[in-house]
Formats: C-alpha cells, sequence, structure tokens
C-alpha cells in the first residue's frame, strides 16, 4: 500500500508538472522579428484583452481600385492573439465585377462562407490542373487546399460579403498577376515562360506598376 501511495504520489507531482509547463496562449510580440513557428511571445504579464479582440472585420473594404475588390486581414499582423494557434481570418469585398485574382496561399488552406451577394469561386489542382468552381450563394462555403491556385469574383448584380477562415495565422499571398508583371522581371523572360506577346507583357507590366 505505501509502494501503491508512492507512485501515485510521484505521477500527481509528475502531471503538475507537466501541466504547469504548457503555455496557454502565446501573442505576438511584433517588435520582433517573425520566424518560421511564428513570432516570440509577449511576457503574460503584458498582454491585456485587447490582444484577443479584433473589430476591423465590421467595416466595409474600399473597393475603389483596379480589381473593385478589398481584403481586410486579421492575419498575426493585425490581431496578434492569434499567434501559435493554427488560425486567423479576413474579411472579403467584392464591388459588382470585383475579382480577387488568382493567387495562393502557401502557408494555410482556407474556408470562404459568402455573407452576401453570389460569389463563383474556384481552384486549380497541381497535379492534373483540374479546374473545381461553383457559383456560391449566401450561406455557402468552399474550401480552398494550401498552396493551390485559387479565385474569387462577383458574378451577381449586388456588392457580395464573404469571410475567410485559414489555417494558420500567417497564411501568406501569392497572387500571380502581381508576381509576373507587377515588379522588374525583364520583359523578355515573361514573355518567354508565359507564351505572351511582347506588347502584351508591356501592356500588363504598364497597368500594374512592373518595370523593364
Amino acid at each position: 500500500m505505501k509502494m501503491f501511495l508512492t507512485i501515485l504520489f510521484t505521477f500527481a507531482l509528475l502531471f503538475s508538472s507537466s501541466q504547469a509547463s504548457v503555455q496557454d496562449f502565446c501573442v505576438a510580440d511584433l517588435s520582433l522579428s517573425d520566424t518560421p513557428s511564428g513570432y516570440p511571445c509577449k511576457k503574460p504579464s503584458t498582454v491585456t484583452v485587447d490582444a484577443f479582440v479584433f473589430s476591423g472585420l465590421g467595416v466595409a473594404g474600399n473597393t475603389s481600385n483596379l480589381i473593385k475588390a478589398a481584403v481586410t486581414p486579421a492575419f498575426v499582423a493585425q490581431f496578434p492573439g492569434v499567434n501559435g494557434l493554427g488560425l486567423s481570418m479576413a474579411r472579403l469585398d467584392l464591388a459588382v465585377d470585383g475579382v480577387i485574382p488568382l493567387h495562393t496561399h502557401p502557408g494555410a488552406s482556407e474556408v470562404l462562407i459568402v455573407i452576401q451577394g453570389t460569389i463563383c469561386a474556384g481552384f486549380i489542382s497541381s497535379s492534373a490542373n483540374v479546374v473545381y468552381f461553383k457559383t456560391l450563394n449566401k450561406g455557402d462555403i468552399m474550401v480552398f487546399p494550401q498552396g493551390l491556385l485559387h479565385f474569387q469574383f462577383n458574378s451577381g448584380k449586388i456588392p457580395a460579403l464573404a469571410f475567410a477562415s485559414f489555417s494558420s495565422p500567417n497564411p501568406g499571398l501569392q497572387i500571380t498577376d502581381f508576381a509576373l508583371f507587377a515588379n522588374d522581371l525583364p520583359t523578355e523572360l515573361v514573355v518567354k515562360v508565359t507564351f505572351l506577346d511582347f506588347a502584351q507583357v508591356k501592356k500588363l507590366k504598364a497597368v500594374l506598376g512592373g518595370t523593364n
């Protein structure tokens, strides 16, 4: 009996110690550099409830731009409380004919829910370039697997609103058109790798702010 109680007491101490080492949260210290595993943690004694609340998704984004769309992120840079939790969100506002061009999130899968309007959304598989797309209405949800090219555009006659959830506090973003035409990649190289002609590439670079 004595040995049993000793073992039980030892187990209780080990369990208590392991529980004590568990960290409830890791609010991002944005004054330090991001790392592959996320931002370093703020000291818990300096954290307030404001780190766990983000109010920006209640405000419509400005769609007066080239793509007639706006994305309001609640990623770790805007919402430090999601650091280390494996999630984040964003708001999508699309005016009539608004579009979120082909893009990828290298670090996360995405789930989109339509709140208002009609959105045509889809993604392209990496193995066989199969396209999966569908017109989504209010209440519809679509998932976009991590790293795959995908898009959304307003296919209706009224402004559209959607919210997206991501499986990472920092999903990353690369828009294909901007990657090709909004930088200093030489036009001759873009022509070679896209099969577009010189004039088309120059036109797209002029529209998106690219050079060379």
